[in-house]
């Protein structure tokens, strides 16, 4: 797996910070976060924990990231890691969630989509 796609993955869904009337997304997703268009390794699967409307990444990778997800789950998201990032956007439901993210990594630049599932 390549440093860039791990950050191209984490932007799509993972910065999701949202006011409280976002809570209902709270708990753990199953984010798959699948490459498109770019060289970036095909598709990887991502652990995060929302609570109180803030996500956190539930994995290794040390990045800065960002985002929201609003009361009624459209979702924007930011991440950074030295030179390399990604934004991504999409809607979350209660159970499930699906957008489209871009980013530039070591690789130059990649796009694709991202599925979410509540687990």
């Amino acid at each position: 797996m390549t440093r860039s796609f791990k950050l191209t993955g984490l932007a799509l869904i993972l910065a999701f910070a949202a006011p409280a009337s976002a809570a209902t997304h709270d708990g753990r997703w199953s984010v798959l976060v699948v490459t498109e268009q770019g060289n970036c390794d095909q598709a990887y699967r991502y652990e995060v924990a929302v609570t109180n409307g803030r996500i956190r990444y539930a994995g290794p990778e040390k990045v800065d990231f960002s985002g929201s997800v609003a009361a009624n789950g459209a979702v924007k998201v930011n991440i950074r890691l030295g030179e390399q990032g990604a934004n991504g956007a999409g809607k979350l439901s209660a159970s499930t969630g699906t957008g489209t993210w871009k980013g530039t990594g070591n690789s130059g630049s990649c796009a694709g989509r991202w599925e979410a599932e509540r687990r």
